[in-house]
């Protein structure tokens, strides 16, 4: 399984992005997409999941409201649509994707993991 995206940038006060992650290659008939993300000098932190169904969606508390995991699945694409960035978002984000329908937010369960690409919400 590959995981390809097309990346973030550089970002505004009170801008979006959108992140871009496809998978390829033998993945389960269901299974669940995630990001993550990791600040300079900081762990990485789950962000947000979604399962197999449009409604099975999981946010962290710091993201809730303003970032936005659509996933279409006919094309094995999920996205992270971030708006009213704030400058504690910059941090390099990864995409990851389990070999499990169930959504969730611990990363040791994800089983393939994309290039990480960086997200800088400008002063």
């Amino acid at each position: 399984v590959q995981l390809q995206g097309v990346w973030g940038g550089l970002v505004q006060a009170g801008g979006s992005l959108r992140l871009s992650c496809a998978a390829s290659g033998r993945t389960s008939s269901r299974y669940s997409m995630g990001w993550f993300r990791q600040a300079p000098g900081m762990e990485r932190e789950f962000v947000a999941a979604i399962g197999w169904g449009m409604s099975n969606t999981y946010y962290a508390d710091s993201v809730k409201g303003r970032f936005t995991i659509p996933r279409d699945y006919a094309k094995n694409t999920m996205y992270l649509q971030m708006n009213s960035l704030e400058p504690e978002d910059t941090a390099v984000y990864h995409c990851a994707l389990a070999l499990s329908s169930i959504t969730t937010g611990i990363a040791a369960r994800y089983n393939y993991w994309g290039q990480g690409t960086q997200v800088t919400r400008l002063q």
